[in-house]
């Protein structure tokens, strides 16, 4: 076991105490922001030049999942801020000096969506619009935003090639309070970004589909892996943890239960039949994510080339293994009995947390399952399909 998951074993039991807290208050509790970045799961993927462990993605969500099963919300927020050092890691050094060169704890906040418009100006461009969907973001000191690029006249040319990562610190963007008001992830703290007008130097202006720092960081497979990949992976890694932990509360739950018949529910003939279903379909969903991100990884490793078939495979994967966990906790909700309706009970809280990582774009199952199959049979995968 990695250093980082004896850490988060270590600090579970609060992560299970601190979750209803981090729901009330609609964001995680300063305590929890404080305990993720003791454990380093947020610094896994940071590069070791930078006070990052450069671990391997398998080790990076296998933490991430670590942390779901406790606090799906410290979870989700962990996979999603602790992925943006990977892509931060290859963009321009002085970019990276400037978000990590006083503290290699600072966070970075997303999102990815191009909900944004940046217009050039002198030598940088001017960028404004509305994000929803910002994870962690009161705990974050930068943010990485997606947008289009346009003319001087401010029209989009090219959509299918004008899509930018634009970089920012804290200081040129507005956090809209109260404005994630949901009945899922609620501990996550995902809300809107404004921005009226802020300008960024060419350096922090990134295309994501040519990052800078492959070539510089090329002795790394780590850095070599598909950014599809690793974002989703990121969310698929959430909310596979959401799922172990929806199936670790309803175990529990069933060792002191008692069932309408009067006897425990850990006897029950039904209760052990979708227990066994569901926990096996679980662990294969797991299993089949972390065998195909150290797959990928060795394809990376050998200097070969991750195809567009592979790539696909993989988010074909990771969508079917997140459809096949919440799948099995929805046989186990409907045999977890009334009392697990209440609000104080987690098993609640996670399946209403999964259903919400349900609607992340990135476990968006139907549009992979497109682009792998006209792939598969030589067909052009339209460009809203990434892999």
């Amino acid at each position: 076991m990695s250093e980082v998951l004896q850490r988060i074993e270590k600090t579970g039991p609060f992560l299970v105490e601190a979750a209803a807290d981090c729901e009330a208050a609609g964001r995680l509790t300063d305590d929890v922001a404080d305990r993720l970045r003791w454990t380093g799961v947020t610094r896994m993927l940071q590069p070791s030049d930078f006070g990052g462990a450069e671990a391997h993605p398998a080790e990076f969500f296998e933490a991430v999942m670590a942390v779901g099963a406790h606090s799906g919300a410290a979870g989700w927020v962990s996979g999603v801020v602790g992925v943006h050092p990977w892509e931060l890691g290859l963009v321009d050094p002085s970019v990276q000096e400037q978000i990590w060169g006083e503290d290699a704890d600072t966070w970075i906040a997303s999102p990815y969506a191009p909900m944004g418009t940046a217009r050039p100006e002198g030598d940088g461009w001017v960028l404004s619009g509305r994000w929803s969907f910002s994870s962690g973001t009161d705990h974050c000191q930068w943010i990485v935003l997606g947008g289009f690029v346009t003319d001087a006249e401010g029209q989009i040319t090219d959509r299918s090639k004008a899509v930018r990562h634009f970089i920012l610190p804290r200081s040129d963007y507005t956090i809209v309070p109260d404005s994630w008001n949901v009945m899922g992830l609620e501990g996550t703290g995902s809300n809107d970004i404004v921005i009226d007008g802020a300008y960024l130097p060419a350096e922090r202006v990134v295309d994501p589909e040519a990052l800078p720092g492959r070539e510089r960081r090329s002795g790394n497979p780590l850095y070599r892996l598909p950014l599809a990949t690793m974002f989703a992976g990121a969310i698929t890694a959430g909310t596979l943890g959401l799922a172990q932990g929806a199936l670790d509360s309803f175990v529990e739950d069933a060792r002191v239960r008692v069932d309408s018949r009067g006897a425990s529910a850990s006897t029950n003939p039904y209760q052990l039949s979708v227990l066994g279903e569901a926990s096996a379909d679980i662990a294969a969903s797991r299993l089949q994510f972390l065998t195909d991100i150290n797959r990928v990884y060795d394809i990376a490793a050998s200097g070969a080339e991750i195809t567009p078939a592979v790539r696909l495979e993989l988010r074909r994967n990771q969508v079917r293994s997140v459809r096949r966990a919440i799948a099995a906790v929805e046989s186990l909700f409907i045999h977890a009995g009334g009392s697990s309706l209440r609000r104080e009970h987690a098993f609640q809280r996670f399946w209403r947390d999964l259903h919400a990582a349900a609607n992340h774009s990135s476990n968006s199952a139907e549009p992979m399952y497109q682009g792998y199959g006209l792939n598969l049979f030589g067909q052009p995968v339209p460009p809203g399909i990434k892999y």
